[in-house]
């Protein structure tokens, strides 16, 4: 997948198609398994599950063992195709790194109020550990239930002892998987995490919360961005030239202009009356790392600027924001 700034939106793209399928069908069988495993053992019945309406069928242990093959079958084969998909494509974004476990502490203070963030690629470390995590267990969950499998098959023995060490583990790793998934959940207790519930939907995420907090990957993404550019302008140059000369010139100079005006913007800004004003909303434009030429007019009520690095909407008008004054949208 191409990740890539999508131009208008202000949003990034930060997962595929295929990404949000595998989410998704690896939840759902995950869930179903959950929930199934449970039900053989049994449960719903002595917990008066089953007496909740349209839950009857949950006290039926041959019910709950189909469900339960039938979601592992999914959840197997999402796990091997992820496998094999992102190793073949190269993707290694997820892969724990050194440094993870210092890096999860760091930022989960700092959610707590306690120092700063540290910068962050596409990835959180605390989203790396929490993959390597889940990824463990699920594969031990895959392991020894193929072995619970494959003890039932006619003509197969294994020892008494074997299977109860089976049987003891894939039931203590159920449990793992489900507190790793509770855990998965309760981020979203932190504001600062749930503006990634959208990009599980629709694969998108705000420009302006990937520039705030994964500041690195936010560079990558900009310097693709330019370099793309670059390329193509490059081509259309060579293409222009060699067919008409006067037309490329006339061609370049339209382009310099349209970039001109893509970078100038204009904001109606209401409650500045002073020289202070302007200088407080100048200082705030000018800590924000591309915002240059800030102008402020009075009567106007105007505030002008170039954006040379597309800093996204959101944290323009916040910062004239925290210094007091308000944005009139049109």
């Amino acid at each position: 997948m191409e990740e890539r700034i999508i131009r208008g939106r202000e949003a990034v793209l930060r997962h595929s198609p295929i990404e949000l399928a595998e989410h998704w069908l690896l939840a759902i069988s995950g869930l179903l398994l959950i929930f199934s495993g449970f039900g053989e053992l049994p449960m719903y019945k002595r917990y008066m599950v089953t007496e909740i309406p349209g839950l009857g069928w949950a006290g039926d242990f041959f019910i709950n063992l189909k469900i339960h093959y039938l979601a592992g079958i999914v959840f197997i084969s999402i796990m091997v195709f992820h496998a094999l998909y992102h190793g073949w494509v190269g993707h290694q974004g997820l892969i724990p790194r050194k440094g993870d476990v210092k890096a999860s502490l760091i930022t989960i203070l700092s959610m707590l109020g306690f120092g700063e963030e540290p910068k962050s690629d596409k990835y959180l470390p605390e989203q790396r550990l929490a993959y390597a995590y889940l990824g463990g267990v699920g594969l031990i969950l895959v392991l020894t239930g193929v072995a619970k499998v494959i003890k039932n098959l006619p003509g197969v023995y294994l020892s008494p002892t074997l299977i109860t060490s089976m049987t003891l583990t894939h039931t203590f790793a159920t449990i793992f998987f489900l507190l790793g998934v509770l855990a998965h959940l309760a981020a979203l207790i932190f504001k600062v995490n749930r503006p990634l519930v959208k990009s599980v939907f629709t694969g998108e995420v705000n420009l302006g919360y990937v520039q705030d907090r994964h500041t690195i990957w936010y560079e990558e993404l900009m310097k693709n961005k330019v370099k793309a550019k670059v390329e193509v302008e490059n081509e259309i140059k060579d293409e222009e030239r060699i067919g008409k000369p006067e037309v490329a010139d006339q061609s370049v100079e339209i382009e310099s202009r349209r970039e001109e005006d893509k970078m100038a913007t204009t904001l109606k800004v209401k409650g500045m009356s002073c020289q202070h004003c302007v200088m407080s909303v100048t200082k705030a434009l000018g800590q924000l790392e591309g915002i240059k030429n800030v102008q402020v007019e009075l009567a106007k009520g105007e505030v002008r600027f170039d954006n040379t690095k597309e800093v996204a909407s959101q944290r323009i008008e916040k910062a004239i924001e925290d210094a007091g004054y308000e944005i009139i949208h049109a």
